[in-house]
Order: structure tokens, then C-alpha cells, then sequence
């Protein structure tokens, strides 16, 4: 259902019944990883305009792994890393 770098490909899925009976697949809740446990390779600093997938596709070669920058920052939203210029966020070296 999702592609292999999404950020939900790995999460299990479940099966939810409801009342009449019909069965209903469904992705299991997404916990952001701990941080601390992520090796780091730079630090950026956000100017004004800078885009998260603009970023991602710079250091990571694919705008669509903004996630991952979103995860190495204790972000659920891309707007909230670069929301802020002057804030120096994190690139995580690449993982699993």
C-alpha cells in the first residue's frame, strides 16, 4: 500500500471489526523514534523561504524524505521545522 521509503511502510497493520461484522485494514499508529538515538551528520541553518522538501531533496537526494528531517527534529509537522528562520535543525545520517 505504501512505497518502501514511505514513513509508514514498516509499520504493521491491524484489523479492526465493527459491528456488523466487516473487516477493516488499517495502518497501526506512528510513534516519532527517539532522536537521541540517531546519528547526526550536519546542522542547517532555516532562512526565510526555505522549504522542508527543498531541504530533503538537497541532503538526501529525494524531496519526499522530508519526514525523516521532520523525525530527527521531534516534528510531526514539516511546517514546524522551517516556521522558524535562524533555528538550526538536524539532517540524521540515513537509517533503515
Amino acid at each position: 500500500m505504501f512505497e518502501p521509503s514511505s514513513r509508514y511502510a514498516s509499520i504493521d497493520d491491524a484489523i479492526f471489526e465493527n459491528k456488523s461484522g466487516e473487516k477493516v485494514a488499517y495502518k497501526r499508529r506512528r510513534f516519532l523514534p527517539n532522536a537521541d538515538d540517531m546519528i547526526f551528520l550536519q546542522e542547517i541553518t532555516i532562512t526565510g523561504g526555505d522549504r522542508l522538501d527543498r531541504i530533503a531533496a538537497r541532503v538526501a537526494g529525494d524531496p519526499e524524505q522530508y519526514w525523516r528531517i521532520c523525525d530527527a527534529n521531534v516534528c510531526m509537522h514539516p511546517l514546524e521545522v522551517t516556521n522558524e528562520p535562524g533555528r538550526v535543525i538536524r539532517i540524521a545520517r540515513p537509517w533503515r
